[in-house]
């Protein structure tokens, strides 16, 4: 059915405001760069992308009764938070599967960024040694049946509010407010840049900008250091949101691309580009990127321009998704 039939919670100030990097362009002396900033689309403890694919979850979770929110992700994770924040603004519950996914050593991480905040918004915090993945965990599914075994009501979120059924709405309507935004601006993006992980977020926009008429590309940036599982999961959601969407007409294979080569050996680590991208776009734009996802996406976008896989006459959308809470995690790096 057509996107707007859908039913959606409203948790955003409204369309996440778009403006130019001048001085990254500049510097990088290729394409023209603009960032699209998830990071500033709400005021539930600093928004995010997961916000906006929360506003699709959350009325299918008030229709089936739930009075409990439960998600899963990394003890750093951004998403986690957001569900987090969203069941306090619901009056919700809120019960969070933290997995130790990023051999990370720093001593506060676990007390500090996300998971402090989860902390101070009411959420129940459960601490489990699990390494990375973004499949369904058992842990998950014991933190369900726990909610249950109390009387309560759960809601099921995965890792990214990702492998859902309505997973994808949330940037299918990105893409349909960014058609909106270039009108008004009077630009076209025929260039988007988004890290892909979890994969909604780039699947979202795939099937989103496959109703439009002027093609574009949307280069996923791979964060996981497991491309082919995410590269998959990104085609998997991609095809059931423009199915979901009424699209008309089966994705290309030509649409999905997802690129390997910035996420380093593993998740959640920080790669020399990583820690390069963090400050070149801190000291050029003022903008703060993190170290786990936009570091990367940034870092790629820095490449590809540079090096002219990205064309000299492109007009480049960034999207920045937030997750700059995990700094916090990731100190050390930045004495």
């Amino acid at each position: 059915m057509p996107l707007d039939a859908f039913a959606r919670f409203p948790l955003l100030f409204g369309p996440s405001p778009i403006h130019p990097l001048e001085r990254l362009s500049r510097h990088l002396g290729g394409a023209r760069i603009w960032a699209k900033r998830e990071d500033c689309n709400s005021g539930l403890a600093f928004g995010g992308n997961k916000t906006r694919k929360l506003e699709y979850l959350l009325p299918d979770a008030l229709a089936q009764g739930a009075d409990t929110l439960v998600s899963i992700g990394g003890v750093q994770s951004n998403h986690t938070r957001q569900v987090a924040a969203v069941a306090a603004r619901a009056g919700l519950k809120a019960v969070l599967v933290q997995e130790s996914w990023v051999d990370w050593p720093d001593p506060v991480n676990d007390r500090v960024g996300n998971i402090l905040l989860s902390r101070i918004m009411g959420a129940e915090v459960r601490l489990v040694p699990a390494e990375f993945g973004i499949g369904f965990k058992e842990s998950w599914r014991q933190a369900l049946a726990d909610v249950r075994a109390a009387g309560g009501v759960p809601y099921p979120i995965p890792a990214g509010a990702s492998d859902h059924p309505l997973g994808g709405l949330g940037f299918a309507a990105w893409a349909h407010e960014v058609q909106q935004q270039e009108r008004e601006l009077g630009v076209f993006f025929d260039t988007i840049v988004v890290c892909s992980v979890t994969g909604s977020t780039q699947a979202g926009m795939i099937a989103g900008f496959a109703g439009q008429e002027r093609p574009r590309r949307v280069l996923g940036i791979d964060a996981s250091a497991t491309i082919d599982q995410t590269r998959a999961q990104v085609e998997k959601i991609a095809r059931n949101t423009a199915g979901l969407v009424d699209l008309g007409r089966e994705l290309r294979d030509d649409e999905i691309t997802v690129l390997p080569g910035w996420a380093g050996e593993r998740y959640g680590i920080p790669v020399r580009s990583t820690l390069d991208a963090i400050r070149l776009a801190g000291s050029l734009e003022g903008m703060i990127v993190d170290p786990v996802y936009e570091g990367k996406s940034m870092a790629a976008l820095i490449d590809l321009v540079r090096d002219g896989d990205i064309p000299r006459d492109s007009t480049v959308l960034y999207a920045h998704l937030g997750g700059q809470p995990a700094l916090n995690a990731y100190s050390a790096l930045f004495r």
